[in-house]
């Protein structure tokens, strides 16, 4: 069952388009009311989703996704949440295509979270609804959410498994409900073999809801409209949206630009053997191709990446971010499949980036973020007022887990700590906040304490002080819990042993840790990534978050900045003048500007 090998050229995600309508001309007033209704249903199927779910992941830290699509996949819109969820949804379609495509009848919903055949990961549950309109199959409603088990080796996170069946239940294109007829028994299969079957039942009905919403809404603006009108304005919309990306793309130089080889820590088993990434951005007119050959082997472990359902949603995200960012572009560019037409990937088979069937790959995001943090740093020397300097770019997922008090089921809480942005031009980077791909939120201390046998001892910023730079980078978290009872911990972090690096002049920034019982004579450093360890009731846990690279010389850098960052103790008045130059007065706490000019001028003629 090993796909097919991959042409050099590589892979779009852009499918082709299949039409079922007549296109006609939309005036421009009409075009932007429906493109404006397409974005407000993809808003509303997300909230309906994450107000709806019941694990921590999908409801506090809306780890999901939601869209339209037509009948090939090509994504009319997407919620503002994940981009890999929302960018995976199109290969969910297609993976369900291939199953069932002539076979959809109005009622259908459709399960779907096999990693080779288009799901990001097993994990993420895809729930795909077929739209009818006067009996015609004319697209879908589709959202994915990560749910809390999926049953397999281990509870809610998994890192030294055999094979992907180890994972977890797979559901391949299952038809849950067949022309309006709920199959209960199925659905009473899939949740008897999960550990979490309360919350699970829950995330299924939220996702179900989701998507029938979306399913609503769009018909709605089918009654008011016409599909002719409407397929014809979402044409329009995703053409600009491609024009726009190709636009920015032939700006740039035609090349091949490098990023700096980077190692993940280990595959979560063979210890001290790290895993290299290799990125190359190939820019050849109005296209691009994030090519990584040289990447490591496919590993024996869950620490593979899907190609279709991961890889190629972070090459697009990458480039759509960096070169059409929000903040920067006065144009209004909506997120759909036009966005996908320029970008391809390539990741040769048999390598972590795209694993040969059967192997695992449900711990996959830590991968995916070093391939987007890559990409902006290979195109920082000719994006110099875009891309931002290394990121955190490790998701540090990490599942505590235990039997419940009624004994047939368990409690998982899958938590996400927050990284940091590397700095940019004209901006410090962000500070504890989650980064690239994942853009997920952080749960509530007060929620988390009361659901669970865990108290927080600490949750703030690294003491350490921010990466050097013109715009310092920014500050990683740290938090340490409290374990009231035995737990199991899984964790598919990478602690980023070797550091987000600077661009442009500035300072690397910090990697990660993960340490048991810190500051006790029983302190003992944990690996990034752990496959069911037993923490103890009493043990304490801290997980330091990496910490960002700085972006452009620090001796440039605003002293009036610097003086800042020493009033609010992200560093010393020693380390201001040791990093950036600037003296600070520490009796009347202003910078003394004569010394700062000389030791600047110091610096520069040596």
């Amino acid at each position: 069952m090993s796909k097919a090998a991959m042409p050099k050229s590589g892979v779009s995600l852009a499918p082709e388009a299949v039409r079922t309508w007549n296109s006609v001309e939309v005036d421009p007033i009409t075009l932007r009311v429906i493109g404006g209704a397409l974005d407000s249903m993809a808003k509303e199927m997300a909230q309906v989703l994450y107000r709806m779910a019941y694990s921590s992941l999908i409801r506090e830290s809306e780890d999901l996704g939601a869209g339209i699509f037509d009948v090939s996949g090509r994504e009319l819109c997407e919620s503002d949440s994940t981009p890999m969820h929302c960018g995976s949804i199109p290969a969910y379609i297609k993976g369900v295509n291939r199953r069932l495509a002539g076979t959809y009848k109005p009622g259908d919903v459709i399960l779907h979270n096999h990693p080779y055949h288009g799901a990001a990961h097993s994990p993420d549950y895809g729930i795909v609804i077929p739209i009818f309109w006067n009996d015609e199959h004319i697209g879908f409603a589709g959202c994915t959410g990560h749910v809390s088990d999926i049953g397999g080796n281990f509870p809610g996170l998994c890192m030294d498994v055999v094979d992907v069946w180890a994972e977890g239940k797979l559901m391949d294109s299952m038809k849950i409900y067949d022309g309006g007829v709920r199959n209960d028994m199925l659905i009473q299969h899939i949740l008897d073999n999960v550990r979490t079957p309360e919350q699970n039942r829950g995330d299924l009905e939220a996702l179900i809801s989701c998507a029938r919403i979306g399913e609503r809404r769009f018909l709605e603006l089918l009654e008011g409209y016409g599909l002719d009108t409407v397929m014809s304005a979402s044409e329009t919309w995703m053409s600009y949206s491609e024009t726009m990306l190709r636009n920015r793309i032939k700006e740039l130089p035609n090349g091949s630009y490098e990023a700096p080889v980077g190692y993940l820590d280990d595959d979560g088993k063979n210890r001290g053997v790290p895993l290299k990434v290799s990125v190359r951005v190939d820019i050849e007119d109005d296209e691009v191709l994030i090519d990584l050959t040289g990447s490591n082997e496919q590993v024996p472990t869950a620490f593979n990446v899907p190609f279709e359902g991961s890889v190629l949603p972070v090459a697009v995200s990458a480039i759509r971010t960096i070169l059409l960012d929000e903040e920067t572009t006065q144009e209004y560019v909506p997120q759909n499949d036009g966005c996908f037409r320029p970008v391809r990937a390539y990741a040769p088979e048999g390598t972590i980036f795209n694993p040969d069937f059967p192997a695992s790959c449900f711990a996959r995001f830590s991968q995916v973020n070093r391939v987007f943090d890559s990409i902006n740093l290979a195109l920082a020397p000719i994006l110099p007022d875009h891309a931002i300097a290394g990121s955190s770019s490790a998701l540090c997922a990490i599942a505590y887990s235990g039997v419940a008090e009624d004994g047939e089921s368990y409690w998982v809480y899958i938590e996400i700590n927050e990284g940091s942005y590397g700095g940019r031009n004209g901006r410090d980077g962000m500070d504890a906040v989650d980064a690239l791909m994942a853009n997920t939120r952080n749960n509530p201390i007060e929620e988390l304490e009361l659901n669970h046998a865990m108290r927080a001892e600490r949750y703030e910023l690294r003491d350490e002080s921010p990466a050097p730079g013109r715009w310092r980078g920014g500050i990683g978290s740290v938090r340490r819990w409290l374990m009231m009872t035995d737990t199991f911990l899984g964790s598919e972090a990478d602690n980023r042993s070797d550091a987000p690096a600077g661009a442009l002049g500035g300072a690397d920034g910090r990697s990660g840790s993960f340490v048991r019982n810190p500051g006790t004579d029983r302190e003992e450093v944990l690996y990034s990534k752990v496959t069911q360890e037993v923490v103890h009731a009493g043990d304490t846990l801290e997980i330091r978050m990496p910490s960002g690279g700085g972006f452009g010389n620090p001796f440039e850098r605003d002293p009036f900045a610097v003086l800042h960052d020493v009033w609010d103790e992200y560093l010393t008045a020693e380390e201001a003048e040791r990093d950036y130059g600037v003296v600070v007065d520490t009796e009347r706490w202003v910078v003394d500007d004569e010394a700062t000019e000389r030791l600047r001028n110091g610096a520069k003629m040596s």
